[in-house]
Order: structure tokens, then C-alpha cells, then sequence
């Protein structure tokens, strides 16, 4: 005689297209806390990152440098990572946080894609890495500040679009360029003085590389090409093929050509 089985237990919950809420429902969500009474540590610090739209894409590229203080922390540090196939973003504030914030959303995109079969929307991604940085507010108020930037290729509009955001995960939609970081400013106001709408995919990574090389010439946190050391800008160009990044054979160029020319 086979005696009735009682229900099953439900200890571990479905899993569902969002990664991270898995991991919070295993109380496995990463998080990290400064104990009261303590100082923040100083940590290294991405500086400058940029898109701008050209036609049938977005270019995004960074600069190297990362500080500490006064200090030069890193001189090849990675800002600007490819998050899916029509997709990359790029960081700018504590680094260390910024990279485990670029991991996690690499790893969330991958999770929805194979739970619903299908990528999740441009918009889709833009809004959730606005929760990423939202989940860090705490950490922003005790000075531990991570700023990205976002840029893809809309399958659906077939055109490239890009975000920026605010430390406390405010999402902005750019419509020609953006910039976020310590350079930013500058960038930006170089960008608005030769942006054009009908820029090919190769006059607009000339202009990304010439714009940091232009925050460079005044910010002492963004770092120019170094051309002795063979430093070059991350450069990636994003369209209806997927991600490109250029090869330093091709930025070196670019990076020499700037720095001739920009004072």
C-alpha cells in the first residue's frame, strides 16, 4: 500500500527572467555596506566615457585612466564593455563597483534571453540597468558613486540610441551624444561644436577619439592616448551587424591625428 505523500516542499522559488531577483530570493543578492561611524575607502575611479549617434549606429569609447585621489591608479583600465549583441555600456565612478554592476547586467541579459528565448528590448535593458544603479543609492550617499552610460542598436527602430543616467538611477534618453564622468563636461561641449546628424560610422569614432583627447587637454582625471606606451582609447562601434570594437591599429591613427591637432 503506498501511503499519501504530503506537499512537496517550496524552499527554492521558480526561477524567473530576472536573474538578480533570483538571486534576492535566495538572499544571495550581492550588497555592500559601510559600517557607521566609517569613512568610505578611497578607491580607484573610472573618469571619462561617451556616446554619439551616427547614421545606422552609436559609437561608445572611454578613456584608460583611472585615479586615486591625486593620484594615477591605472593607466589601461577597461571602461566600455559589450553587454549583448546590440549593446555595450560603459562606467564611470568607483571602478571596482562599476565592473561587478557591468558583470551583473552582462549576466542578467544572458539569464532573460535564455528563460524567454528571446533578447530583451533596448528599452528594457536602459530600464533595468537603471535599477542596478538605483540598488546602489545607498552606497552613493556614503560617496561611493557609480555612473554609467548605455548605447545599442534598436532591432525594432533600426537606429542606434543611447542613456545616460544620474547616481540615483534616473534614466535619460540622449539624442545625439552623451557623456558622464569627470570629463564629461568637456566632452561634451567639444562634441556640440562639430556633432553633425549624417555622420558615417568612421567620422564618428574620429570624433569620440577627439573629444576625450579634448577633456584631456583640461581634465587631469581623463587620460589622452599615450602614444609612447601604446594607450588608446576603447573604442566600439554598434549597428545593425552587432558590437564592433576597433583594433588599436585602427584608433592609433585617430589618436595621433588628435593629438596633433587638438591644443
Amino acid at each position: 500500500m503506498i501511503g499519501s505523500i504530503g506537499p512537496l516542499p517550496m524552499e527554492a522559488p521558480s526561477p524567473g527572467s530576472s536573474f538578480t531577483d533570483l538571486l534576492d530570493s535566495l538572499g544571495s543578492k550581492p550588497s555592500l555596506s559601510i559600517p557607521p561611524g566609517e569613512k568610505p575607502p578611497t578607491a580607484p575611479e573610472g573618469t571619462t566615457v561617451l556616446a554619439l549617434r551616427y547614421e545606422g549606429g552609436v559609437v561608445m569609447a572611454g578613456d584608460r585612466r583611472a585615479t586615486e585621489g591625486n593620484l594615477v591608479a591605472h593607466r589601461r583600465i577597461r571602461k566600455v564593455f559589450q553587454a549583448d549583441k546590440y549593446s555595450a555600456v560603459a562606467i564611470a565612478g568607483v571602478a571596482g563597483i562599476a565592473i561587478e554592476m557591468v558583470r551583473l547586467f552582462q549576466v542578467e541579459l544572458e539569464h532573460y534571453e535564455k528563460i524567454e528565448g528571446v533578447r530583451l528590448s533596448l528599452e528594457g535593458q536602459a530600464s533595468f540597468l537603471a535599477r542596478l544603479v538605483r540598488g546602489q543609492l545607498p552606497m552613493a550617499f556614503q560617496g561611493l558613486i557609480v555612473v554609467p552610460m548605455f548605447a545599442g542598436y534598436d532591432e525594432r527602430e533600426q537606429r542606434g540610441r543611447l542613456y545616460s543616467y544620474d547616481a540615483v538611477g534616473g534614466r535619460y534618453e540622449e539624442v545625439d551624444f552623451g557623456s558622464t564622468g569627470s570629463g564629461s563636461r568637456l566632452a561634451k561641449s567639444y562634441l556640440r561644436t562639430v556633432y553633425r546628424e549624417d555622420l558615417s560610422a568612421e567620422e564618428a569614432s574620429d570624433m569620440a577619439v577627439r573629444a576625450l583627447v579634448a577633456a584631456s587637454q583640461e581634465d587631469t582625471a581623463t587620460g589622452g592616448p599615450d602614444l609612447r606606451r601604446g594607450i588608446y582609447p576603447t573604442v566600439l562601434r554598434i549597428g545593425a551587424g552587432g558590437v564592433e570594437e576597433l583594433d588599436d591599429s585602427v584608433i592609433a591613427p585617430l589618436a595621433e591625428s588628435a593629438v596633433d591637432q587638438i591644443l
